[in-house]
């Protein structure tokens, strides 16, 4: 996907204090189908994105237009651009202008969109016209769009992440195929780095945490923790999967050269979405990077020919290799809305119709939504394409859950990882624990 989208949606998870402080006064008073408009009258409705490029503005026009072509007495006034601070701000204020219907990068805050009452609950509108959401979108997008039983979100196309491979260097390295356990992982990463001065002519793989997507909580996807007990508590010092992501990770840092040799590395690479990307010059060998890469590798045309393929998985997950980290846009309903049925049938049309989600998904390059939608004839893309595809409709694929804060467990996840793999903490076991209490903490002083 050539386009920022999910560089706004992850680098948006490290700035999602103001954002919660909004959302929590955003407490609009949760409504039910209680919505009393008549969608079938002529009727205007605001719809707010946060897509800004020109061609992604192009596909939400072509989107919208497919609606009201469908619904003739239903008109939308789109507007584009909107961050989360400025939906936030209008579903707190309300008002003729204030968006009906809303779309977020951000899935981290979909906890808080649920639990302020920002955004409606979407199960009676999907019982009143007869879909069921388990069996319409994959497993993984079911989890992220609801917390504690409220559907206040839904999928509106994905993010799915895998491996990059160089192919021109797997055959100088002798490598016949990407990796699919943990141990084939590090073993290739080790044998296509290739040392030069103090640093690499080519490094296998960057698997410090500040490595463009190589997030903590997109590595621990691969060994599918449970971040939360039945009692909403942190599992992060008791689910062993955590113990063994941190530690596997921290051994292939140590592995290819140690925390500080590869972190000078790292500064003297492109950024994350400019054509000298490290992925595209062929200085880093793999990458963990989403669907979107790509697009934008081609695009940089680059020496060597790019292969795709699932994220390796830790030895004892070996039958579940195919499964991958998964995340995408939500959209909802506003509860300040007055046409919330109105509301209901565009947000229906964009993210449960076929013919739609494959249209968004082929002008947007994002993975769709539906499990239709994977299977769809119509779908176009580049053959490694399906790559991700297929990790979207994996059953084993997972995604980190809502939280009533947000996203700030994650946060603190991610700044432990740093901590750990740089050698600022030593003791893993103490630091999970020190780390799971200030979560705790942190979700009950939101609530």
């Amino acid at each position: 996907m050539p386009t920022a989208i999910p560089g706004v949606a992850r680098k948006a998870v490290f700035a999602l204090t103001a954002s919660a402080v909004l959302l929590t006064a955003a407490c609009t008073g949760q409504s039910d189908s209680g919505a009393t408009d008549d969608p079938s009258k002529d009727t205007t409705i605001n719809f707010w994105h946060a897509w800004s490029a020109p061609n992604e503005v192009k596909a939400v026009k072509s989107l919208v237009a497919g609606f009201e072509h469908a619904h003739p007495n239903i008109h939308v006034n789109v507007v584009g651009n909107m961050t989360d601070d400025k939906i936030n701000q209008a579903l707190r204020a309300g008002g003729e202008k204030a968006p009906d219907v809303i779309s977020s990068f951000t899935t981290n805050n979909v906890g808080k969109f649920c639990s302020s009452g920002a955004l409606v609950d979407l199960n009676p509108f999907f019982k009143k016209s007869g879909i069921d959401p388990e069996k319409t979108f994959p497993k993984p997008m079911n989890e992220y769009t609801r917390f504690d039983g409220n559907r206040c979100t839904v999928p509106l196309l994905g993010d799915a992440y895998g491996l990059y491979y160089n192919k021109t260097a797997f055959e100088k390295a002798g490598i016949a195929r990407p990796p699919k356990t943990w141990s084939e992982f590090e073993a290739d990463a080790k044998k296509l780095t290739i040392p030069q001065g103090s640093g690499y002519k080519q490094l296998g793989f960057m698997p410090n945490y500040h490595g463009w997507e190589s997030t903590t909580e997109h590595y621990l996807g691969q060994f599918s923790p449970t971040y939360f007990d039945k009692d909403g508590k942190s599992n992060l010092a008791k689910d062993p999967a955590f113990a063994k992501g941190f530690t596997l990770q921290k051994k292939l840092v140590d592995e290819l050269g140690g925390f500080e040799k590869l972190e000078r590395f790292r500064a003297t690479l492109g950024d994350e979405w400019g054509p000298k990307h490290p992925f595209h010059t062929g200085q880093v060998a793999m990458q963990l990077d989403g669907e979107w890469r790509l697009g934008m590798a081609e695009e940089a045309k680059p020496d060597f020919e790019i292969g795709t393929a699932p994220l390796p998985v830790p030895d004892d997950q070996a039958d579940q290799y195919g499964k991958g980290y998964i995340t995408g846009t939500i959209a909802g309903i506003a509860a300040t809305s007055h046409k919330q049925n109105a509301a209901w049938e565009l947000v229906k049309y964009m993210t449960t119709d076929t013919d739609a989600v494959v249209g968004f998904a082929n002008d947007i390059h994002n993975v769709p939504s539906t499990l239709a939608a994977l299977k769809s004839p119509k779908l176009k893309y580049d053959p490694r394409f399906k790559t991700f595809l297929d990790i979207a409709a994996d059953p084993d694929s997972t995604t980190t859950p809502a939280s009533v804060n947000g996203g700030v467990y994650l946060v603190t996840i991610q700044q432990f990882g740093y901590d750990y793999e740089s050698g600022k903490v030593t003791d893993l076991r103490a630091g999970l624990k020190k780390t799971a209490a200030q979560i705790d903490t942190d979700i009950a002083q939101a609530q």
